[in-house]
Parts: structure tokens; sequence; C-alpha cells
């Protein structure tokens, strides 16, 4: 059942030499229940996402999204050749034990069941969420919209399920990629589903994006999401 009542708030979380700031939306409630952690485009920490950070808030979740340009100055972007040099200035070793330190944090706070974390990730963030799949074990469900596809054989190294979101007519991910991704996770064995929208672009999910926004398909990738993490982690 929807929560009516959300806590929303800007935090600082202690990472290696620095320090990461994130967006936190939660029911208001004192019983520890699941969180999320929802990683961002690479346009950085928007509206747009603080936006699905809220929705997760509101069916029961934690939701911290980490700001990944903490390191970079907390840079926000409609620009896409800014948004390029923005995420081209990542170190993915940096931002994965950054990511670890949020998790730690995550599971630290008084409202969050440390054995029910899940990641959510779009675009680059997707490519991270995948990334978390195959490197934290604190993680215990993932979903990566159409987020870059690892070498077939780091899918060996996957311990958390997986829910890949993908859409048919992606130029940045291609539709052998994601072919890549469904037959390498049974290749080895590991948990997990590619589902692909044949007609939608890449960010098909981003509503602040007429030119890519799919929206009927977008819905059914949310409800899609949803059922997945909760079988996993609600």
């Amino acid at each position: 059942m929807p929560v009516a009542e959300l806590l929303t708030s800007e935090v600082s979380i202690p990472i290696e030499g620095a320090a990461m700031r994130a967006f936190l939306a939660r029911p208001d409630e004192a019983k520890p229940g699941p969180a999320i952690i929802v990683i961002h485009e690479w346009w950085g920490l928007n509206d747009h996402i603080r936006d699905v950070a809220q929705r997760f808030a509101r069916e029961g979740y934690a939701a911290l999204a980490p700001d990944l340009y903490s390191r970079l100055g907390n840079k926000v972007t409609k620009d896409a050749t800014e948004a390029a040099k923005l995420m081209e200035g990542l170190k993915s070793q940096q931002v994965l034990t950054d990511l670890n330190a949020v998790t730690r944090w995550l599971k630290q706070q008084p409202f969050v069941d440390p054995i029910k974390l899940g990641v959510v990730g779009f675009c680059m963030g997707g490519t991270f969420a995948l990334m978390m799949a195959a490197h934290n074990s604190d993680i215990k469900a993932a979903v990566p919209f159409y987020g870059q596809i690892p070498p077939t054989d780091s899918l060996k190294y996957l311990v958390a399920p997986l829910l890949y979101i993908h859409g048919g007519q992606d130029t940045w991910i291609v539709k052998r990629e994601a072919e890549r991704l469904a037959e390498g996770l049974k290749q080895f064995g590991r948990p997990g589903e590619v589902k692909s929208y044949p007609d939608c672009p890449h960010a098909f999910f981003n509503d602040t994006r007429p030119d890519v926004y799919r929206p009927q398909e977008a819905r059914d990738a949310w409800q899609r999401t949803l059922a997945f993490l909760a079988s996993h982690i609600g």
C-alpha cells in the first residue's frame, strides 16, 4: 500500500577523503524497512532523480540518491557535451568505493533493515548498478536501466538477482548487448531477467525528456521494477 507521508532531506555521507552529497526520501515511519540506492544518469543528481527517489519512498522504501559528481563539484547539467565530460571525469573503481561507503552508511540508519538493500540506476547509473550487483554482497536486488553491459565472463560474479531494463531502439546499448547479457545470465546460472521494449529508445523512462519518454512502457517498467524488488527485498 502506498505511503502517504514522506520525509525528505539532503544528507552528507563520509567517503574516502571527501563527502558525498545525497538526497534521501523515506516513509515517515520509525520501524526499519527496505532501502534502495538510486543512481543518477550522466546529467547529475537532478530533480528527475529526486522524483524517482520519492516514488520509491511512497512505495515503502527508504530511497537514497547519491551524487556521483560530489568530487567534481556537485555538477548538474542539461548539456550532453558537459554531461559526457563529467562522466568521463569519474573513475569506476573510485565510484564503486564511494558507493560501498554509501551502502555502509545506509545500513547503519535506524529506519533501514540492513539485509533488505537494493540498487536501481539509469544510463550511467545503470552501469554502476550492474557493477554493484557483482561487487557488493550487501545488495540483494539490482535493477539497471539501459546501463553498459560488462564482459560476459564477469557475470559469473553476480551476487544479486538482476532485472535489466532495455530499449530495443537504444543506439548506445544496442540489442545484441542486451541479448549477450541474457545469454551470460543463463550461461552462469545467475538469477536475472532482461526485459526489452522493442520500440523504445535510450532513456525512455525519463519523463522530463519528451524526445525519448515513452509513457506506456515506462509505466510497465516501473511496475516490473516494483514487483521485482518486492519479491527480493520488499
